[in-house]
C-alpha cells in the first residue's frame, strides 16, 4: 500500500522559510515521480514542484521558481520541499503526491495516483 505522510508545516512570517517532508512507503521509491501541490482556500489545487527520483530531474511551478527547492533522500525514501522567501500568497494546504515515473515531468494533478493528507502552511504579513 502506497503511503505518503507530509510533515513540517506551520506558521511563519513573510520572508521566512519552512521545510516540508514527505515520508513514503509501499513502493519502489526510485521508480517514482513525487510532487508537491498546494491548495489555498477558494482556489484550485496547483502544482508546486516535482522530482523524478531516479535521475533527480525537477520541475517547478512559475510562482515558486527561485524560492522553493525540491529534493529527495533515497536512503530515507523521503522528499523535501525547502521553501524560502515565503509570502502570504504561499498560504495553503500542501500535499505530497506520487506516481510511477512520469515523462515528461508535469505538475498535472490528474497524473498522480496517490496522495497524502496534506500539511498546513500559513504565512503572515
Amino acid at each position: 500500500e502506497v503511503q505518503l505522510v507530509e510533515s513540517g508545516g506551520g506558521s511563519v512570517q513573510a520572508g521566512g522559510s519552512l521545510r516540508l517532508s514527505c515520508a513514503t512507503s509501499g513502493f519502489t521509491f526510485d521508480a517514482y515521480t513525487i510532487a508537491w501541490f498546494r491548495q489555498a482556500p477558494g482556489k484550485e489545487r496547483e502544482g508546486v514542484a516535482g522530482i523524478s527520483v531516479d535521475d533527480g530531474s525537477t520541475n517547478y511551478g512559475d510562482s515558486v521558481k527561485g524560492r522553493f527547492t525540491i529534493s529527495s533522500d533515497n536512503a530515507k525514501n523521503t522528499v523535501y520541499l525547502q521553501m524560502n522567501s515565503l509570502t502570504p500568497e504561499d498560504t495553503a494546504v500542501y500535499y505530497c503526491a506520487a506516481h510511477r515515473k512520469l515523462y515528461p515531468l508535469k505538475l498535472w494533478q490528474s497524473w498522480y495516483s496517490d496522495w497524502g493528507q496534506g500539511t498546513q502552511v500559513t504565512v503572515s504579513s
